[in-house]
């Protein structure tokens, strides 16, 4: 049976660089599959990328307590993560990878308690947050602005998660991510 590894950071704070680095790691970690009410884009397939619902299935879904979290983004543009699909993936024998918000890392963590590892990745600072992001020169500045304001709110619940990773030295911080994850895997 597999166990569960959350992960919840501030935009631009390396998690994705963190996660890709650790899937690469023999830990036989599978990304968990999530469902949205947005339709495919490009090359997507259903049940590979995402689970492909309309915004009334992911409604009733909602409705029969079918996801671990789920969040409506903008309106009826959903996304969730399936209790049944976690459990299938789990029984597969599968370490299961999160990329999550706060609020659905404490909602995974909650449901599973000591089966699940939830890590939030840090930043040194906001300016620093700020500097990343600017760098990355994908957002306008009013989104970086919104994401930093959002990254405040998210800063708030690292005491909540088993571990917290201050990603200040990428090298460091990947390091630290995998020993942290091993014990766990290994316990």
């Amino acid at each position: 049976m597999g166990k569960l590894i959350i992960f919840s950071a501030p935009s631009g704070s390396g998690k994705s660089t963190i996660i890709n680095y650790l899937l690469t790691q023999h830990l036989n970690l599978a990304f968990s599959i999530s469902a949205t009410s947005r339709p495919p884009r490009g090359t997507e397939r259903d049940g590979v990328e995402y689970f492909f619902l309309t915004p009334d299935e992911f409604r009733r879904r909602i409705a029969n307590n079918e996801f671990l979290e789920y969040e409506e983004v903008y309106e009826d543009r959903f996304y969730g993560t399936l209790k049944s699909q976690v459990e299938r993936q789990l029984e597969e024998g599968q370490n299961v990878v999160f990329d999550v918000d706060v609020v659905g890392g404490c909602n995974i963590k909650q449901h599973y308690g000591d089966r699940a590892l939830s890590i939030f990745i840090q930043p040194p600072s906001i300016e620093e947050l700020r500097k990343r992001l600017e760098h990355r020169a994908t957002d306008a500045p009013e989104v970086i602005e919104s994401r930093l304001a959002k990254a405040e709110y998210e800063l708030s619940f690292a005491p909540k998660f088993d571990k917290v990773i201050v990603n200040d030295d990428l090298e460091k911080a990947k390091a630290e991510a995998l020993q942290t994850i091993t014990k766990f895997l290994n316990a």
